[in-house]
């Protein structure tokens, strides 16, 4: 038995190990394990764009992508993001006129540009919510309808307070683009194209923003005056209108379509998404840790990324004395060679990809880390001819690596994430990024001007961007393997309930890996509950028990793993919503408001069924039915009851809502065994009635006489899954429940 069990414990290690920081409490050969694991995971064939997919799995030519997909939404999209650059660069260019027309400062139109960009945080989080439950393109042309709204009202701006206001909106429109357009092409076209997507579509953006300043100050010399700048405005919101009529009729793909062709070779589809909680959604993001990185990175970057158009046309002003289509000439110089790069790094970063993700993504980090160097000759250059030269250093650096981020973010993020992934994104960069430059210019320009402005927050945070996304090539591999793995966990569970569709447990944990902190508590935890079945979790204090109860119940979001109520996977779903359909918890202690009636907890308990009092009136009678000393107390408060009675109080709170399973966190806890036995009858009369319940106990004699399996754990991994008589009848129950005289476990 002891060699059966040694041989258990190392496979448990093995599986619990994957790709996981050790904690603390580990030892050296726990994180050899994990690390040979990890090694293996990273090298896997299968990644979903890495690895040795081959050639021939996906097209290796944008136009073959393009032709399997359909062009429809390259187009439409590559459009918006076109006008977006080109209304863009209408503010950098058309600042100094603004800031005149307004009368403001320097310091006051850095922050007025910068303004839609720090407001696209209001809108990237409902945006994100909605592009991972909705239809995307109807979400697209609503969302540039109204940006096209924005652009036309900022011409009719009488100062610079509306003109705040039209900023604001155009940045709640224009926050459609990462989430909703972001997901709709990382799901349309294959994963072996989408570096190339992200640079044609960078190209495109790129090239009218190489035309945007002679457009927008040719526009604004031929009206000439004062409030030539107004026309632009006009005549930009028009063709965004267009584009967002078209952007309604897209089609909508089929959500992760190509990373589950990548890893197992067929599309399986969701009937029946469950609703995302944001809250579970930025947790399991924020477990992603190279998105994490790279979005901090981009964050840093940001200081001065926002600010540098604005900064660099009123140095060329002021400096140089150049007037408004001077300023556009200087601004095509830089976007007409990042023209000609993008195409080439596009195909470089898809090839390096597919091969290698990690040297993918320190080639986004190379490609930042010089455009800080550029920047001291550019605006220390004696005149505007070696201005305009030494800012296409940057212009092309950065707009390669922003071109590539992208289509990298979107693969490593779940599928059903993908909205609330980029939402993410949008909220650092933006917040962090774009409001934290406007604060920091707004000083610096007005104390000591322009040029320490853009020195000041540009080199550093360009620097400090360059370097953190490097540091997260070594993580991505990493994050890749745990997409795969949950696709192909997601696929086998398709394939077992097609083969046994009457044979589905009422709830599934699968893969579960979690962590406080740095401190990994779960490991790979896996089981499954039936209808009528009593699960019983065992194991020592800190073994993780109470903590899966906290992942199944949604108040605890796993790093890895999937959680699943009658097949329908609700891992993203947040507690309130888990408890409507069916998962509730009854916890250990104090579960009951004893200042208040039983009758007013009961009422209590039920208010999420408020707008039906018949309804509410039906449960609370119910319950009184399964517990009638309860009907004879109601009037009485909480606090008279004895400690059995408010568990039976409590539990009759966790019946109100008609659940499919009953979490039960210590029920014996602090009770008489004349109560606890009161309480186990109960147990089972619900059993009886096809309840399914998880039971956490400290007592192996309460949790045995009522559970039909068991699970015992230590340190987080499971070493026994089985009958309930044969942990009794084994080893680990002697060893761990039983204790000699001396009180040290045999």
């Amino acid at each position: 038995m002891n060699d059966r069990m040694t041989r258990d414990d190392g496979l448990a290690d093995l599986a619990g190990a994957l790709l996981h920081t050790e904690p603390p409490s580990q030892g050296r050969e726990d994180r050899e394990d994990r690390e040979d694991t990890a090694e293996r995971r990273r090298d896997d064939p299968r990644l979903p764009g890495g690895g040795v997919l081959g050639d021939s799995a996906e097209p290796t030519t944008l136009r073959a992508g393009l032709r399997r997909a359909g062009p429809a939404t390259f187009v439409v999209l590559l459009l918006l993001t076109s006008l977006d650059e080109l209304e863009g660069a209408a503010l950098g260019v058309l600042a100094p006129n603004i800031r005149d027309s307004f009368g403001v400062s320097d310091g006051m139109i850095v922050f007025l540009s910068v303004a839609a960009g720090a407001f696209i945080v209001v809108g990237a989080v409902p945006m994100g919510w909605v592009a991972d439950r909705f239809r995307r393109g109807p979400v697209i042309g609503a969302a540039s309808a109204f940006f096209a709204a924005m652009v036309f009202a900022s011409g009719f701006a009488a100062n610079a307070f509306m003109f705040f206001w039209t900023r604001f909106g155009a940045g709640v429109a224009k926050s459609n683009q990462g989430p909703v357009q972001g997901s709709l092409l990382a799901d349309t076209y294959p994963i072996g194209i989408r570096g190339r997507i992200g640079a044609a579509i960078g190209v495109g953006g790129r090239l009218v923003g190489v035309l945007s300043p002679l457009i927008v100050g040719g526009i604004a010399a031929a009206f000439g005056g004062d409030d030539g700048w107004r026309w632009a405005y006009f005549l930009l919101g028009l063709p965004v209108a267009v584009a967002a009529c078209a952007a309604f009729f897209l089609r909508e793909p089929v959500r992760g379509q190509w990373e589950k062709t990548a890893v197992v070779g067929e599309v399986v589809v969701d009937e029946k998404p469950p609703p995302i909680s944001v809250e579970a959604a930025f947790a399991r993001l924020g477990r992603i840790r190279t998105l994490k990185t790279v979005v901090l990175a981009f964050a840093a970057m940001g200081f001065g990324l926002f600010t540098a158009p604005v900064l660099g046309n009123l140095y060329l002003e002021q400096h140089f004395g150049l007037g408004v289509f001077g300023r556009g000439v200087v601004g095509t110089v830089g976007g007409a060679a990042g023209l000609l790069v993008l195409p080439f790094v596009g195909r470089y970063y898809d090839r390096q990809f597919r091969h290698d993700p990690a040297r993918a993504l320190r080639l986004i980090g190379l490609l930042t880390l010089p455009s800080a160097f550029f920047l001291p000759f550019q605006y220390y250059a004696p005149n505007v001819e070696l201005f305009a030269l030494f800012s296409v250093g940057p212009v092309v650096l950065l707009s390669a690596a922003f071109a590539m981020i992208g289509p990298l973010l979107q693969t490593i993020v779940p599928y059903r994430l993908r909205g609330m992934g980029s939402a993410m994104g949008s909220v650092y960069v933006f917040f962090i990024g774009a409001t934290g430059g406007a604060l920091i210019s707004f000083p610096l320009i007005n104390s000591f001007g322009i040029r320490t402005a853009v020195l000041v927050t540009m080199i550093p945070s360009t620097i400090v961007g360059g370097l953190l996304i490097m540091r997260s090539s070594w993580l991505v591999k990493r994050d890749l393997a745990n997409v795969a793995e949950e696709l192909r966990e997601e696929y086998e569970e398709h394939r077992r309930r097609a083969a046994a569709p009457d044979d589905v447990p009422v709830l599934q944990a699968s893969g579960i890996d979690f962590s406080y902190g740095q401190v990994q508590v779960l490991f790979d935890v896996g089981f499954e509950v039936r209808r009528g079945e009593v699960l019983a979790l065992l194991g020592t204090n800190g073994a993780g028990k109470s903590t899966i109860l906290r992942v199944v119940s949604g108040m605890a979001t796993p790093e890895r793993g999937v959680v699943r109520l009658n097949g329908r996977t609700i891992t993203y779903v947040s507690p309130e919503q888990r408890v409507r359909l069916g998962v509730v918890s009854l916890a250990g202690g104090a579960g009951v408001f004893p200042s208040m009636s039983v009758r007013e907890n009961l009422e209590l308990g039920a208010f999420v069924y408020r707008g039906d009092p018949d309804d509410v009136a039906r449960r609370i009678d119910r319950v009184l039915e399964i517990f009638p000393q309860l009907r004879e107390r109601q009037r009485e408060r909480a606090s008279t009851l004895s400690g059995g009675q408010q568990q039976v109080l409590a539990l009759a709170l966790a019946l109100l809502h008609d659940p499919e399973v009953l979490l039960i966190d210590e029920l014996s806890l602090g009770l008489a065994p004349g109560v606890v036995a009161e309480l186990l009858a109960v147990v089972r009369r619900l059993r009886e009635s096809g309840l399914a319940m998880i039971i956490v106990e400290q007592s192996l004699n309460v949790a045995m006489s009522i559970a039909d399996r068991a699970v015992y754990l230590e340190k987080g991994r499971i070493r026994f899954t089985g009958s309930a008589a044969d942990l009794a009848a084994g080893d680990i129950a002697r060893a761990v429940f039983f204790r000699s005289d001396d009180g040290e476990a045999t």
